[in-house]
C-alpha cells in the first residue's frame, strides 16, 4: 500500500490534514469520503525519507500484538453498530477510524475491501485466523447464516471476556511464584560463583577438613567454572529442541498429558478445559451450529492436545448416531458431572441450558482451584527458600566454626 497526504473538511466544517494508506488515489478518496470527510487534495508521499518511514511504519504495524481487550472492544462496537442498522461497509469504516491498534486497523481495512468485492463476513474474517480464532470465525458464520448476528456476537463477547478473565487470574496466581523462583536461581548462582569460592580459599589455607555441604559447593563451582560453555550450549539446545518438539502434534500431546498429571496444576487444567468446553458448546448449540460442527470447532479451541484427541474419538462415535453422553463416557478427562449433566440435557431437550449450568459450576471451581494453588505455592516456596539458605549457611558457617576452635 501507498501512503497519501491529504487535506479535507470534516463533518464539523473544520479543515483537517493527515496521512491515509491505500492502494490507489481513488481508494484514498473513497476512504476519506467513508469517514465523512470532504477531500480537498490527495497526493502521494514521495522521497527516500518517506519510503523509509513507510517501511518502518508497516514493520511496526505488523509486529503490534492484537490483545484480547482489542478484540473485545472491536466485537462490542461491531455488535452495537449492527443493532443500530448501519451498513456493513460503514460499520467497518467507523470502527477502523476509532481503532487505536494499528495492526487491527489494517486488518479491518482488508476485511472491508473483501466485503466490497462481494465476500461474505465469514470468508473475510477467516483470512485472519491468527487474530480471529476458529471459534470467532465459526460464530460469525453461524450468525450470518441464521440472521441473528447481534445475538451471536453478544454470546461471543461473553466467551472472549470470560476466557480473558480466567487466563488473567491464572497468570496472576503464577506471577509471584515465577518471580521468586527466578530470584532464587540468581541468588544461588551468585553465591555459588562469587561468594563461596572466597571462603573456600580461606578454609583451604587454614587446612580445615571441609564438611559435606562445603564439598558439594566446591564440586558445583568446579563444574560451572570449567564447563560453563558446554552447560550454556546444552541448555540452549535443549530449549530449542523442546520448542521444536512442542510445535508438533505428538509433542503437544505429550506435554499437555504430562501437565495434567502434575498435582494441583493438573486438576486446574482439567477444570478449565471442562468450563471452556461447556460454555462454548452451549453457545454453539444456542446459535444453531450442529453437534458435529461444534466438535470440530471445540477441537480447535480447547488448546489442549490431549483433550483434543479425545474430541476426535467422540466425533467418530457421534457419526454412528450414539448421542452425545455415551461417546463422552468412553473418552478420557470428561468428569462424571459433565457426562451426567449432558445426558440429562439430551433427555430433557435442554442441552444448551445444562451446558451453561456446567460452565457456571466449573467457573467457580477454576476460581477456587486458582486460589488454592496460590495458597499452596506460598509454603512450598518458603520451604525451598529455607532449604537454599540453610544449605549455604551450613557450607559457610560449619568450616568457620572449626576455624574459630583452632584459633582458641
Amino acid at each position: 500500500m501507498t501512503i497519501f497526504k491529504y487535506t479535507a473538511i470534516n463533518e464539523n466544517g473544520n479543515d483537517i490534514s493527515g496521512d491515509v494508506e491505500a492502494d490507489t488515489e481513488e481508494l484514498a478518496l473513497e476512504i476519506l469520503s467513508s469517514r465523512g470527510h470532504i477531500p480537498e487534495s490527495v497526493r502521494e508521499k514521495t522521497g527516500a525519507a518517506s519510503g523509509n518511514s513507510n517501511f518502518l511504519t508497516r514493520l511496526t504495524e505488523n509486529m503490534t500484538p492484537v490483545k484480547p481487550r482489542d478484540i473485545i472492544l472491536f466485537t462490542k462496537q461491531f455488535k452495537t453498530l449492527i443493532q443500530a442498522g448501519v451498513s456493513m461497509i460503514q460499520i467497518l469504516s467507523i470502527i477502523e477510524a476509532q481503532t487505536e491498534n494499528k495492526r487491527l486497523q489494517k486488518i479491518i481495512i482488508q476485511i472491508s475491501d473483501d466485503i466490497k468485492e462481494g465476500a461474505s463476513l465469514f470468508t473475510a474474517f477467516i483470512k485472519h485466523e491468527k487474530i480471529f480464532s476458529p471459534l470467532y470465525c465459526s460464530m460469525i458464520k453461524a450468525g450470518e447464516s441464521s440472521g441473528a448476528l447481534p445475538d451471536v456476537l453478544d454470546r461471543l463477547i461473553y466467551i472472549i471476556e470470560h476466557e480473558h478473565k480466567v487466563k488473567s487470574e491464572i497468570k496472576a496466581a503464577m506471577r509471584y511464584p515465577i518471580i521468586v523462583v527466578c530470584f532464587l536461581g540468581v541468588a544461588f548462582f551468585v553465591l555459588l560463583t562469587f561468594v563461596i569460592p572466597k571462603f573456600i580459599t580461606i578454609f583451604e589455607r587454614a587446612g580445615i577438613e571441609l564438611p559435606l555441604p562445603t564439598k558439594i559447593c566446591m564440586s558445583l563451582y568446579s563444574i560451572i567454572h570449567n564447563y560453563w560453555l558446554v552447560m550454556l550450549i546444552s541448555i540452549l539446545v535443549t530449549i530449542i529442541a523442546l520448542v521444536k518438539i512442542f510445535q508438533t502434534q505428538k509433542g503437544k500431546y505429550i506435554r499437555d498429558r504430562a501437565l495434567m498429571k502434575i498435582p494441583l496444576v493438573g486438576h486446574l487444567i482439567v477444570k478449565s478445559a471442562m468450563s471452556r468446553f461447556a460454555s462454548i458448546f452451549s453457545i454453539l448449540q444456542a446459535s444453531g451450529v450442529t453437534v458435529l460442527e461444534s466438535m470440530d470447532i471445540l477441537s480447535e479451541t480447547i488448546s489442549n492436545a490431549a483433550i483434543t484427541r479425545e474430541f476426535a474419538k467422540v466425533r467418530e462415535l457421534l457419526t454412528e448416531g450414539r448421542g452425545i453422553s455415551q461417546p463422552l463416557r468412553q473418552a478420557k478427562y470428561f468428569t462424571p458431572m459433565v457426562i451426567n449433566m449432558v445426558a440429562i440435557g439430551e433427555e430433557s431437550g435442554n442441552l444448551d441450558g445444562m451446558l451453561q449450568e456446567i460452565a457456571v459450576h466449573y467457573d467457580s471451581e477454576v476460581e477456587y482451584s486458582t486460589k488454592g494453588l496460590s495458597e499452596a505455592v506460598g509454603p512450598i516456596l518458603t520451604i525451598g527458600l529455607a532449604a537454599v539458605v540453610g544449605f549455604f549457611a551450613l557450607a559457610i558457617f560449619l568450616p568457620m566454626w572449626d576455624l574459630t576452635k583452632m584459633v582458641h
